[in-house]
Order: structure tokens, then C-alpha cells, then sequence
């Protein structure tokens, strides 16, 4: 049996989150990453099967969050998928999780902050991307529980706004329901695309599980927390999904950058649309604190077992956080945020997110009757979907992804030459 801590390292963390807690950072991630920008690029490749997209990417999202609630319960420590397939697949298929999760996420980081930026003051966005950063970098160092408290805070504003928003577009006389009906226009690889697009909405529950070795109790807490923040932001998006297309329908939600601004506008509630506006920068601020922590946490791990430098994995006694992990993390978030547009890294983190859970699921394969493995059949459609899902990406993506991980797996070998040499 695996004991957390039992990695090479340099501290351990404090359990402080229960249920409702692990819950909130699920949702605070999820609610506000896809909403404002994943739908767009989504209804763009699948069309008028954007709802048939949405219900896809839910059931992957749902095999993925059964596989990892038994591993994190199994293996409670901080990390995910980068300890799943460590202690499952071995070494290398671990460092590769992690390696697409800190590289992947890292970049959506970045596209969250200037999400903020662009929602909140347009004209200063990688000003405001970067206070944003440094702000919550700040905070997440004072202690998970703050962050957690903040989140809380942030969810309850945004479901506000969301229902708000659905409630106007579904009352409105520009509404038509046979907006969402499926045309000619819907093909297989489109929809596949738009799923896998819609994959990077989803992709937040594993924040709860990369914070495992901060919950209490988490073999009864990750269990009951990753389901129930999946099936909450499934009834959200399915909500404003068919608000939004019952006002915009299909081909005009493709081409809008502010779809659910846009939409609201579209409904005659144009008072509406600062609320709404405002609601999408504080939902891309409860993406980005949740983020910071996800990927904060796996560096931690990785470092730990120095894949990473083991400078990195050190925790603060005061206020029982990885702090060096989580200023280094911000500190290069900060950089991206003010210098670069990176906006259009959806597909590139859906890939790179696909890549991390087909590799939980094979973890979750190997799991015995005794260890709390799921049924049979979860597994064998998470892994099959998330190959398809990301190999339905965009060409250029799926390029990138792979080159990303190519570098990755070379880096693995580069070392493990190195420490051989070495005679290590």
C-alpha cells in the first residue's frame, strides 16, 4: 500500500480541504475556462451537433473522472496522473502525465489571465493578466484554505450571472428552440473536433485530484468531490448551451468572441451585457486560481522525485503550501501573461489534457478488485476516447501536442543517460 510522502522529498503537505471544499476548486475551475471560451471555437467545428459534441466530451470527461476518483483515493498524494502512472505504468509514463500537464496547463494559465484582462479592461488586458497573477500567487501562498474561500466567493457570483443570462435567453421573443436542432451541416470528425475542444471545459476535476494530499479523508473526499463538480458543471453548460443557441444559433455563436455577452444583446437586454462581462472575468479568475494551484501542485510532485529541480520541492512551514513551486509557477505565468497572446491555446491544452487522462485510464485499468478499481468498461472508453478526441484536434495541434510531448519523452531520456553515466 502506498503511503503519502512515501516519494523522495522534502516535506509533506497538510490536509485541510473536506468535501465542499475539493467540490468548489472543481467548479471554480471548470465554470468560467469552456463557458467563455471554449463554446465558440467548438460550435465552429461541429456546427449545428454542438450539443451532440457537448454530450461526447461529458462522457470521456465522466470515464476520466471515475478512473482518477479511484486512483487519487488509492494514491492521496499531490500530483494526479503524474503519481497514478508513476506507482501503475511506471516511471516514464508518470513523468509524461506530468509533463503534459505542467507544459499544457501552464499556457492555459496564461490564456486564462489575459482572459481576464481583456474581459476587465480591454485596453491594459496584459497589465491586468499580470496583476492577476502576481495577486492570486500571493494568495495561494497564504494557504490553500484561503484559496479555497475565494473560490467559493468567485462560483457563486458566476452561477448568478450564468443563470441570469439563461433565464433572459430562454424568456426572449429572438429565442428559437429549433436552434438546436441537428442539420446537414454535422459531420463525425467536426463533431469528434468540437468534443475534444469542449474536453478543455471539463479537464477542472482534476484539480481536485492533483490536490490530494491537501484533503481530508480523501479516500471517502475525491470519490464523492469529482463526480459531483462534473455532474453540476454538465447541467450548467447544457444550460447555457441551449440558451445561447436558441438566441445565436450555431454559425453566428462560431464567429462571436464574447458569445454570451453577444447573446444577451441579442435577447434586447443590452443593460445585461456589463453583468455578464464582468461575470467572465471573474469566472476566468476562479480558472485561474485553481489552475495555479493544479499545476503549483504537480511541479511539487515532480520535483519531489526530481524530475524537476529538487529546489522546488519544499513546503512552507508556516503556511504548509509548496511555495517555491508555486512562486516559480507564477512567475512564469507572469511572463507569458505580458508578453504573448495566447488566447488560441485551447486545442493545444485539450491535447495535452487528452494525453494526461489516457494515461490515468490506463492506470485505472491495472487497478485490482481489491483497490477500489471501476467498472471494467470506464477505462477501456476513457482511453479510447481521449486518443480519439485528441487526434480529431486540428492538424496543427495535434503537431504541436505530440512535438511537445516528443520533447518531453527526449528530456526523460536525456537524463536517464545522463544519471547512467554518471554511474547513479
Amino acid at each position: 500500500m502506498n503511503t503519502v510522502g512515501s516519494s523522495s522529498g522534502s516535506g509533506e503537505l497538510k490536509r485541510r480541504l473536506g468535501v465542499s471544499d475539493a467540490v468548489v476548486i472543481g467548479l471554480g475551475s471548470m465554470i468560467g475556462a469552456g463557458l467563455f471560451a471554449a463554446f465558440g471555437p467548438a460550435a465552429g467545428a461541429a456546427g449545428s451537433g454542438l450539443m451532440v459534441a457537448l454530450a461526447l466530451a461529458a462522457v470521456v470527461a465522466y470515464c476520466n473522472a471515475t478512473s482518477s476518483a479511484r486512483l487519487a483515493a488509492r494514491y492521496p498524494e499531490s500530483g494526479g496522473t503524474y503519481v497514478y502512472g508513476r506507482e501503475r505504468l511506471g516511471d516514464f509514463w508518470g513523468y509524461l502525465a506530468g509533463w503534459a500537464f505542467v507544459v499544457g496547463k501552464t499556457a492555459s494559465c496564461a490564456a486564462m489571465a489575459l482572459t481576464v484582462g481583456f474581459y476587465a479592461w480591454p485596453g491594459q488586458a496584459h497589465a491586468v493578466a499580470v496583476a492577476a497573477v502576481v495577486a492570486l500567487t500571493v494568495l495561494n501562498y497564504t494557504g490553500v484554505q484561503k484559496s479555497a474561500l475565494l473560490t467559493r466567493a468567485i462560483v457563486a457570483v458566476v452561477l448568478a450571472v450564468l443563470a441570469a443570462m439563461v433565464t433572459t435567453c430562454l424568456i426572449s421573443d429572438a429565442g428559437d428552440i429549433a436552434r438546436l436542432d441537428v442539420g446537414a451541416d454535422m459531420t463525425v470528425g467536426g463533431t469528434l473536433q468540437a468534443a475534444g475542444l469542449l474536453f478543455f471545459a471539463f479537464a477542472g476535476y482534476a484539480r481536485i485530484a492533483t490536490l490530494g494530499e491537501e484533503v481530508r479523508d480523501p479516500a471517502r473526499t475525491i470519490p464523492r468531490a469529482i463526480p459531483l463538480a462534473l455532474g453540476i458543471t454538465l447541467v450548467v453548460y447544457a444550460a447555457v448551451a441551449v440558451g445561447v443557441l436558441a438566441v445565436l444559433g450555431p454559425d453566428r455563436l462560431a464567429q462571436s468572441a464574447a458569445p454570451l455577452a453577444e447573446a444577451v444583446r441579442a435577447a434586447g437586454v443590452p443593460g445585461l451585457v456589463p453583468v455578464v462581462r464582468v461575470g467572465a472575468a471573474i469566472g476566468a479568475l476562479g480558472s485561474l486560481l485553481a489552475l495555479i494551484l493544479g499545476v503549483s501542485r504537480t511541479t511539487f510532485a515532480m520535483a519531489r522525485d526530481r524530475h524537476l529541480p529538487h529546489a522546488l520541492a519544499v513546503v512552507h512551514p508556516r503556511f504548509q503550501v509548496p511555495h517555491r513551486a508555486e512562486l516559480v509557477v507564477g512567475a512564469v505565468v507572469a511572463v507569458l501573461a505580458a508578453s504573448v497572446d495566447v488566447r488560441g491555446v485551447i486545442g493545444f491544452s485539450s491535447f495535452g489534457g487528452l494525453a494526461y487522462y489516457a494515461i490515468a485510464n490506463a492506470a485505472a485499468w491495472t487497478l485490482r478488485q481489491g483497490e477500489g478499481r471501476p467498472p471494467r468498461l470506464v477505462p477501456v472508453i476513457g482511453l479510447a476516447g481521449c486518443t480519439a478526441l485528441a487526434f480529431a484536434l486540428p492538424v496543427a495541434t495535434v503537431i504541436s501536442g505530440a512535438g511537445v510531448l516528443a520533447l518531453g519523452a527526449a528530456v526523460y531520456g536525456l537524463r536517464k543517460v545522463m544519471a547512467t553515466g554518471s554511474g547513479r
